[in-house]
């Protein structure tokens, strides 16, 4: 868990005004829930590794003395908005899209990238099994990482129940599935070698075989046709093979299109997947950027009944940590705290300082006043090193007569206006220097 400074606020500010703006022209609305949740609404949404991540809340009060918990920290966005959906429904619309930008913690082990607490930016479609709906939120992804300026990514796609059928035909036991994909979850972290091995702890199969299964699903199973071959007998693989197809024509000749790719090994490992899984994934990068999936069944877990869902989520703290160490934020992204600083020249003149002042900030200018009579020099240093582009002088000679002298650091030029007409002068001049 961090502190962020403000350079580090500027920063997620300009990301996440980017991706509110994408996703509010695909018709999303926003949506805020609470940091704690119940915890047995968390508890066996996210499968056994995930229910150790939960950052849990001991009682409060006389009970705190028990040692037992009630409460936890968000996990994540997808079982709140779950939850939502079955307390709200009847306030909310049949089809409701919505985002939701939010942090949200998991007792992790901090890595590059990866943190205890850090902000999701999740995208949702409820009320349709319809595969228009994936189609859109790849769109949609699509779409913000382009604004964002990334120009190489992929986004990589799959099917549960696709997985489901090539674990069968590979020999693994059908009732510990869940077992086996959170670990093949891991392909791209700990390699080949490593699933292997794990699945092999596990005790899902002699090794040789595993070796062989790992094998054949990263190499033999690139493609959606070979796949389709491979599960041709299985009806839960025919119908999941026809759902990608007809997710890939759907973003034909849309921003995705030439984005999608099918990965027959990406799994995810939450367990409340029921359809189509996906990942972003940036040139040169290990691991994913944001991922997601359809899951029908949450809702139900709350209402009783089942109501369709997908989304997707982007992974704020890595996307900023890619951005910066790839030098992707613009040069124009505001790294001063104001437009004008107005010097103060004597404690009695502070009222006319904050006067002038507020004359700037109505003509839109962003000023900061000197609080402190110090020499001119040392208030015209600490602007020039704060990277603030005017000064607002303001001595006895300016008070008497009305006016300002506004001097520009970077042109080492200064002029004097009315008082009246220096803010619109100030932003001319900010116009005329880019």
């Amino acid at each position: 868990m961090r502190d962020f400074l403000p350079e580090d606020v500027r920063r997620r500010e300009y990301v996440i005004g980017i991706i509110k703006r994408v996703y509010e022209r695909y018709g999303f609305e926003p949506l805020e829930t609470p940091a704690v949740e119940n915890l047995e609404t968390l508890l066996g949404k996210y499968g056994d590794e995930g229910n150790q991540l939960i950052f849990k809340i001991l009682k409060r009060g006389e009970h705190e003395k028990t040692g037992e918990a009630d409460l936890a920290l968000r996990y994540d966005l997808t079982v709140p908005l779950a939850r939502v959906v079955a307390q709200h429904q009847a306030k909310l619309p049949r089809l409701f899209k919505r985002y939701q930008i939010q942090p949200v913690w998991r007792a992790d082990r901090p890595a590059r990238g990866r943190f205890r607490e850090f902000f999701q930016c999740d995208v949702d479609s409820l009320g349709s099994t319809a595969p228009v709906i994936e189609a859109e939120l790849c769109a949609a992804v699509a779409d913000a990482m382009t604004a964002l300026g990334f120009s190489e990514f992929q986004i990589r796609i799959n099917h549960r129940h696709l997985l489901s059928a090539v674990l069968k035909q590979a020999g693994f036991p059908a009732d510990r599935e869940a077992e086996t994909l959170v670990v093949l979850d891991k392909l791209d972290k700990i390699g080949e070698a490593g699933v292997v091995k794990e699945w092999a702890a596990k005790g899902l199969g002699e090794e040789q075989r595993l070796v062989e299964a790992a094998r054949a699903l990263r190499t033999g199973l690139s493609t959606l046709d070979d796949v389709a071959r491979f599960v041709e007998s299985d009806p839960g693989g025919r119908a999941a093979v026809e759902n990608l197809q007809r997710i890939f024509e759907l973003l034909r000749g849309t921003s995705a299109g030439p984005r999608l790719a099918f990965d027959g090994t990406l799994a995810r490992g939450l367990s409340y997947y029921t359809g189509a899984i996906m990942e972003v994934n940036v040139a040169d990068l290990a691991g994913s950027l944001g991922g997601g999936g359809r899951y029908d069944h949450l809702v139900g877990m709350f209402l009783g009944q089942n109501i369709p869902a997908c989304g997707f989520s982007l992974g704020l703290e890595r996307i900023l940590v890619v951005m910066t160490e790839r030098g992707m934020f613009p040069a124009t992204l505001a790294a001063s705290p104001a437009d004008v600083m107005v010097a103060t020249f004597d404690a009695a003149a502070a009222a006319d300082a904050l006067r002038v002042a507020d004359a700037l900030r109505a003509d839109g200018l962003r000023v900061l006043v000197y609080p402190d009579a110090d020499k001119i020099g040392k208030q015209i240093k600490y602007a020039d090193g704060r990277g603030i582009p005017f000064v607002a002088l303001l001595g006895d000679d300016e008070i008497k007569a009305g006016t300002v002298t506004v001097k520009n650091l970077a042109a080492q030029t200064q002029q004097t206006y009315p008082q009246s007409a220096a803010g619109a002068a100030i932003r001319k001049d900010m116009t005329q220097r880019g």
